[in-house]
């Protein structure tokens, strides 16, 4: 653990749910925090009424309709004529094709990032060589794993991946319950203590050995990396040097992964427990040991090492979930919401975003890597979740209610929102694969790429994200410049390093259009990056040449 920097013994205080950083203690106690830009409450609520009126506004949804119409029936004509010439600069592309560009999965949860034979033989596995290990302790008592499988009244051996039972199914089609309860092998929620978790009697040895065995099978495809999710709960502020501890006992680190951390949105299971008092006492768990971490590296040793593995901030749960608070800059403020109702889906996301927004610009101060906030939104729910990520958030993962909003997909197209999808995921939830809008999103040129989600639940191969695209290349039809464009988004909305993507990308992929397109690394043709920047560069002079005549724009 070297190159760790000094020291800085700033002060924290959390106020009003986020956190403020001090120079010393003299400037804490005359309330003069450091000259961050800190994020205004009022100035957010406006502009989520703004967008809210706008999405119900109808010249504006008609417009909208008509332009995205039009972005797909511009991609079919391109693709009529130009298919073929594509196709011919591709072949021209040498030892570069789908097989060996870099695809990354940017939406994958740690706790089923292995599929279920993997999970099935590894189970098997340590029961052969390790029956008789102290594995679990539950009520004062310690049980060995013989004695946990003896309780279950299974034998290991005779386990199959229909009675291990975590894949889903018909049966989990509108019903998250059920999903969440395949989290558990055999249904026992003690073989997922056992196994799917990193703070148990064991420390996570076990989960450990089973993400090596994932990072091994990437780094070995040489081509394919992974983002996989890491829980924290906001139950207390050791939470972030239990992960950290596990993390670099463990040797968890990979070339090929990347670490997001998720936290769930479960304040009101910890309220009703009475483990936490207030909303502000979760976030204060989840953001105060990160600035401490920043502000004084010398203390939090293995937590400072442990954040330069992790690339961003995922907000989940079940978005179907009703909220019956409408969050305004009225709203109690996160020390006041004391109730056992949870807060809105908008809520959790401001105050997400606030709290990273500060310690990125203090990281940034110090010279630190900073993160992305990239929430699960728009899978399920209510419209106002896309509204909030819009906002708030870098990218998201599914989206698949954009669709019925053209207001705002068409507000996703031109900021160029990415958005992670997992069709195969939905496909067992939500949305049956095909009335996936992935291909229609793909083609109106917005920024989409595919991620797996849970291999565990959802798929049946070692290589579960080639499974996700030769499934979606085949429905849809596919061409091979179409997964390539997928494959290199994917990319560009991960947490890979600048060099890293410089490295498979091209060293001016930052550049829009072809000039920022490397044909020899993407095995996308520069005549599909030259359509999809002139495209949406029409789209937006369309809109500066209506803000500039100060009139209504045009409905065509």
């Amino acid at each position: 653990m070297e190159d760790i920097p000094e020291d800085l013994n700033y002060k924290l205080q959390m106020k009003e749910g986020i956190v403020y950083v001090y120079e010393n203690a003299e400037e804490l106690s005359q309330n003069q925090p450091l000259g961050l830009p800190y994020p205004d409450l009022e100035t957010f609520a406006i502009d989520f009424s703004y967008v809210l009126a706008m999405i119900a506004d109808g010249p504006t949804w008609a417009y909208c309709h008509r332009r995205l119409n039009f972005l797909g029936s511009k991609f079919y004509l391109h693709e009529m004529l130009n298919e073929m010439a594509e196709l011919k600069e591709l072949k021209g592309v040498p030892h570069r094709d789908f097989y060996n560009v870099r695809k990354v999965d940017t939406h994958i949860h740690a706790a089923a990032c292995m599929n279920q034979k993997q999970l099935l033989k590894f189970i098997q596995t340590t029961y052969k060589t390790e029956a008789d290990r102290v594995v679990l302790e539950k009520g004062g008592q310690k049980k060995t794993l013989r004695e946990v499988f003896s309780s279950l009244q299974k034998d290991p051996y005779d386990l199959t991946v229909d009675s291990l039972d975590v894949h889903a199914g018909r049966q989990t089609f509108h019903r998250f319950d059920k999903f969440n309860s395949k989290y558990n092998p055999v249904g026992a929620s003690e073989l997922r203590e056992i196994y799917l978790k990193t703070d148990n009697y064991i420390e996570g040895e076990y989960f450990a050995r089973i993400i090596k065995e994932v990072a091994r099978d990437l780094e070995e495809s040489k081509y394919q990396h992974a983002e996989p999710r890491l829980s924290i709960y906001g139950r207390s502020p050791k939470e972030w040097d239990n992960l950290a501890r596990w993390f670099i006992q463990h040797k968890v680190h990979s070339r090929n992964l990347r670490w997001i951390i998720q936290v769930p949105r479960i304040y009101d299971i910890f309220k009703s427990k009475k483990i936490i008092p207030t909303f502000a006492k979760m976030l204060e768990n989840i953001f105060l040991p990160l600035f401490e971490a920043t502000v004084n590296p010398q203390q939090h040793k293995e937590l400072y090492v442990f954040l330069k593995s992790v690339t961003g901030f995922d907000s989940v749960d079940d978005e179907s979930k009703h909220s019956n608070h409408m969050f305004s800059y009225k709203s109690p403020k996160p020390e006041e919401w004391t109730a056992e109702e949870n807060p809105p889906y908008s809520y959790y996301l401001f105050y997400m975003y606030a709290n990273i927004m500060v310690l990125n610009n203090l990281r940034k101060e110090r010279g630190l890597g900073t993160f992305q906030f990239r929430p699960h939104c728009g899978e399920a729910g209510s419209i106002t979740h896309l509204v909030s990520a819009f906002l708030t958030a870098d990218n998201i993962s599914h989206g698949l209610n954009l669709k019925k909003s053209p207001v705002l997909q068409y507000l996703y197209y031109l900021a160029q929102v990415p958005i992670a999808m997992s069709p195969l995921s939905n496909n067992s939830l939500f949305l049956e694969y095909s009335k996936n809008p992935l291909r229609e999103f793909l083609h109106k040129g917005l920024c989409v790429s595919l991620s797996t989600d849970d291999p565990m639940q959802f798929h049946y191969t070692k290589e579960a994200l080639m499974e996700e695209y030769a499934i979606a290349a085949q429905l849809w039809k596919l061409s091979t410049c179409d997964v390539c464009e997928i494959a290199r988004n994917s990319v560009l909305q991960s947490g890979l390093s600048h060099e890293e993507k410089k490295h498979f990308l091209g060293v001016n992929y930052l550049t829009d259009g072809p000039e920022g397109n490397d044909i020899r690394r993407t095995n996308v043709a520069q005549i599909r990056m030259a359509f999809r920047h002139e495209t949406l560069c029409n789209e937006l002079s369309l809109l500066l040449d209506a803000v500039k005549s100060e009139c209504p724009a045009p409905t065509e």
